[in-house]
């Protein structure tokens, strides 16, 4: 049944609005995805902030090139989900722990990060990033080390002069 000339419109500025407002947005291609898989995605996305909607390729496109976004456009295969979020890497950290958990029905396509397009392994490689509390924790280790390593010295030291 098509869509109304009036939905259309309507979706295309919700388009235009995730675009313009999102941190990152991510495109995926979710290929076989049951409903309760889908559904399950969609509610883990969201308890991280993360949003994810499906929009036809023709509209996304439309959107795409009105927003003037630098790069080349990614290709669409398949279906389109677009996975959107105010942080710059959730959702590309989400979509890609979706995409081990559940294999070869969902896979990254590309997205927009800092305003421009990214090809797949780009995208790829920005999900891989650590959170940034995981990397508070490796400086803080990575400081420590040293001074740890000077107290473990000096307690020998001390050990060997008591004896």
């Amino acid at each position: 049944m098509p869509v109304s000339k009036a939905k259309k419109e309507g979706v295309l500025n919700e388009l235009k609005t995730i675009i313009k407002d999102a941190g990152s947005v991510v495109f995926i291609n979710f290929h076989g995805l049951t409903t309760n898989e889908t559904t399950g995605v969609r509610k883990e996305l969201k308890s991280k902030g993360v949003e994810y909607t499906v929009a036809k390729k023709t509209l996304t496109r439309k959107a795409l090139t009105e927003q003037k976004i630098p790069g080349d456009m990614p290709e669409f295969l398949g279906e389109l989900g677009v996975v959107y979020g105010k942080d710059s890497i959730d959702p590309a950290r989400e979509v890609y722990s979706f995409e081990k958990k559940l294999e070869n029905k969902l896979s990254i396509l590309g997205g927009i990060f800092e305003g421009k397009f990214m090809n797949k392994s780009e995208m790829t490689t920005i999900a891989q990033i650590p959170s940034l509390q995981t990397l508070h924790g490796q400086f803080v280790n990575l400081i420590n080390s040293p001074i740890q390593g000077f107290v473990m010295a000096l307690s020998e030291i001390a050990k060997g002069k008591t004896s």
